[in-house]
């Protein structure tokens, strides 16, 4: 099909290329994401399914009609026309406020734990560090006064000057950093069985901006990160040498299952550290006298359990309408928000580099396993698949813990906070447009549909399950089980020996991906931390950290630069960071 094609070869790509770097900076708008409104109707595959599931997208949020959405498949339309902006405007409407409620229920939640996690526990968000060192005391100049700051900021500047121009010029050397570099490759030299099971992908990332924020992190942390990381491999191989075949479902060690258990674990354990400020928090807004003071917090206590209620319930009110059962579409947010509450914890005390949970780590998957096809549904089974972008393929920009670093920097900065989170929901609602609003106006001059690369896959899978159906899957709810137990015996030896050097974290983080995209940069600082530790202590670790806080501002902006340079030109140049 040519249709909408832009001309000549070259000028397609110089067009593709500055789309995606616009891409790129529409995607900073908003953290969690971009329904496909309309790429099941466009896939033959999926169109001529026996079973007949593309039918059952609700029409009021979804785009069927092939005249409006082909110019956006292929470009070389616009996406100002009368009959565009007439049949968009009411889908855009409908998941901007799923969106917005979305966003209103995490704001809520992140007002009720606030003080428990920053003021209570004092958890030291390793993320924020940097941020707030520089603004300290209201942004003085006594942060910049640091030689180990500047000779950071000098190496990761250079480092990344180095390779940007090796990148134009490639007789200018370079320094090879990246995950996915073949010359880090390390996947290529495992070829005999059973070392073959390990990813042929498997890089060796020496990402320096990593390595530096890996500093921040609490030495049993990024320990375990990368320990478990390798244990992770030797499971691949221990599994293959047995007669199985690890990378296929149902199919030992379960990898995904046990982080699933993990994650599990470490809600419990959180819920059950917070239960006593929960219970003042259910004082205050019942009216009891003991209950907390809540005039500093972004919204009233009473604010955010309405605002979880009425969030709740207009989530729950959208998947119904859609064609989602109750009790399915409850289950389905209460994995959602459990999910996303441990991962906010987890980067509140710990801050990894990453926290990507990609494969089987979403709420449809689980919820497959539970009840099998028959048991959830082939409605509720095509609703969820466009709601991907929300638990999918990963979990690496939901806006929670982000949220949760906003209230810390303010109550750092002494910012009143009063009013916070209503603004925080307005600017998610109006970002959720803006968003829309300009992948439209690209992808219908461009084409090529980009934003909606990584739900593809999606339509396959819900298209195979469909066809294929299968009862409960007791296997892999074992393994969840399995996964736990594990977890939860982690915590109980942190909390009992002093000498534990295992952290719960690291093993859920590490039994899915996105490890891959660091593990070398954790064994790095972690050996740098230690051997600082060990014979320099904290006054040596003191002046090291401003050396590590320049390595971060040095890559960053000069990755910024390059970035822009980009943009500007709309040619491709240096990529500093992973993704």
């Amino acid at each position: 099909m040519q249709c909408g094609r832009l001309g000549s070869t070259a000028r397609d790509d110089e067009r593709a290329k500055r789309f995606e770097l616009a891409l790129a900076i529409v995607d900073g708008l908003f953290q969690l994401g971009y329904p496909a409104t309309y790429y099941p109707f466009a896939n033959p595959e999926v169109v001529k399914s026996p079973t007949n599931f593309v039918d059952l997208y609700p029409a009021h949020l979804v785009i069927k009609d092939e005249a409006i959405w082909r110019g956006l498949k292929y470009g070389g339309d616009t996406f100002y026309r009368w009959e565009y902006v007439r049949a968009w405007t009411p889908v855009v409407l409908w998941w901007s406020a799923f969106i917005g409620a979305v966003g209103l229920v995490m704001v809520c939640l992140n007002v009720l734990i606030r003080k428990q996690w920053t003021e209570n526990e004092k958890l030291s968000y390793p993320i924020v560090q940097l941020p707030l060192a520089m603004t300290q005391h209201g942004g003085t100049a006594a942060f910049f006064r640091h030689k180990p700051l500047w000779l950071g900021f000098l190496f990761g500047l250079g480092f990344d000057l180095t390779n940007g121009l090796a990148y134009w010029y490639p007789f200018i050397p370079r320094f090879v950093v990246r995950h996915d570099a073949p010359e880090l490759n390390l996947g290529q030299y495992f070829t005999t069985f059973p070392w073959n099971a390990i990813p042929r992908g498997l890089g060796m990332p020496l990402y320096p901006f990593i390595i530096a924020i890996g500093y921040f992190l609490p030495l049993d942390l990024s320990f375990s990160i990368w320990f478990f990381f390798i244990l992770k491999l030797l499971m691949l191989v221990g599994s293959a040498a047995l007669g199985y075949q690890p990378n296929q479902p149902r199919n030992p060690p379960f990898l995904n299952e046990q982080s699933w258990g993990a994650w599990f674990a470490i809600f419990l354990y959180v819920m059950w550290v917070s239960r006593r400020h929960l219970a003042q928090v259910f004082r205050r807004v019942v009216g009891m006298s003991r209950g907390l003071d809540d005039r500093g917090e972004p919204m009233s206590y009473r604010a955010a359990v309405a605002g979880i209620a009425i969030g709740m319930a207009f989530l729950l009110w959208f998947c119904v309408k859609a064609g989602m059962s109750l009790g399915i579409a409850a289950l389905y947010f209460l994995i959602v928000f459990v999910l996303s509450l441990a991962i906010t914890r987890v980067r509140a005390e710990l801050g990894p580099p990453a926290h990507e949970m990609a494969g089987n780590m979403n709420a449809p998957t689980l919820l497959y396993w539970m009840f099998g096809t028959t048991g959830t549904g082939a409605a509720n089974l095509t609703m969820m698949s466009m709601l991907w972008w929300l638990s999918g393929r990963g979990y690496r920009t939901t806006p929670m813990p982000c949220q949760l670093e906003a209230f810390k920097m303010a109550e750092a900065g002494r910012v009143d906070m009063r009013g916070m989170g209503w603004v925080m929901v307005l600017a998610i609602f109006f970002g959720a447009i803006a968003v829309y609003w300009s992948c439209l106006h690209w992808e219908y001059l461009y084409g090529s549909n980009q934003m909606t690369m990584h739900n593809r896959g999606q339509f396959q899978l819900l298209k195979s399950r469909l066809e294929n159906p299968q009862p409960t899957d007791w296997v892999s709810l074992r393994a969840v089980g399995f996964g736990l137990v594990v977890t939860m015996a982690m915590i109980w030896a942190r909390l009992k020996f002093l000498w534990w050097p295992f952290h719960p974290a690291g093993y859920a983080l590490a039994m899915n991906f996105g490890v891959d995209y660091f593990w070398t940069c954790l064994m790095i600082s972690t050996a740098i931390k230690w051997a600082v530790l060990r014979y320099g202590g904290h006054r040596l670790n003191r002046q090291v950290m401003p050396l590590m806080f320049g390595v971060i501002l040095g890559e960053y902006a000069m990755g910024a630069f390059w970035s822009v340079l980009s943009t500007v030109t709309g040619n491709r140049t240096y990529d500093f960071a992973p993704g």
